[in-house]
């Protein structure tokens, strides 16, 4: 089975890095990559989405096409397949999910192989994923801001937020690959 390596990282967030490699095969849809990002990065999966090749400018986007959508050049992201796109190594892409917080996703393949497992595994990663509806990137580093210094005058109220407990922090590094593999495994694939 042919299989596909990618490394995927959300732009603009350095310290530290939020990037996951994983490895899909080359014959699912681009609805089920974004399943599949949503779970290796921790994401709800309750925002819409898009792939293309640059982002917002680009011609092509891969999406689930709505009533509003008279694009002509935009792709059903449920029936078009990654092997129709990713035909070689280095190609780059873009990902953006929840198009109020903006989150850009830079995606690179790194490989194609012939001799890869037949399903979606995550082989590396690191930082936690941003949480759902904090603003995007200044909302990010504003909550890292604040949890940061208990003595801010929103801490308390940024952890109830997110639902930690009065000796639980919010760790910016937190990636568990195992837990994340797990979560694969739940994923409906046909």
């Amino acid at each position: 089975m042919r299989t596909l390596q990618f490394k995927i990282q959300i732009q603009d967030i350095q310290k530290p890095p939020v990037w996951r490699r994983v490895l899909v095969p080359a014959q699912i849809t681009f609805d089920l990559f974004h399943q599949i990002i949503q779970v290796v990065f921790g994401w709800e999966d309750c925002h819409l989405y898009q792939f293309s090749k640059s982002g917002w400018s680009s011609e092509v986007v891969y999406k689930i096409p709505d009533e509003y959508d008279d694009d002509q050049t935009n792709q059903d992201s449920r029936t078009t397949f990654l092997s129709e796109v990713f035909t070689i190594a280095k190609q780059t892409f873009a990902y953006i999910y929840d198009f109020g917080d903006n989150w850009k996703h830079h995606i690179v393949l790194e490989e194609i192989s012939d001799a890869g497992k037949a399903v979606p595994a995550c082989l590396a990663g690191k930082g936690a994923c941003p949480p759902e509806d904090c603003g995007g990137i200044p909302g990010y580093y504003n909550l890292i801001e604040t949890l940061s210094n208990p003595k801010h005058p929103e801490y308390k109220e940024m952890k109830k937020w997110l639902g930690l407990k009065k000796d639980e922090q919010w760790d910016v590094n937190a990636f568990d690959i195992i837990a994340v593999n797990e979560n694969l495994k739940q994923l409906n694939y046909s």
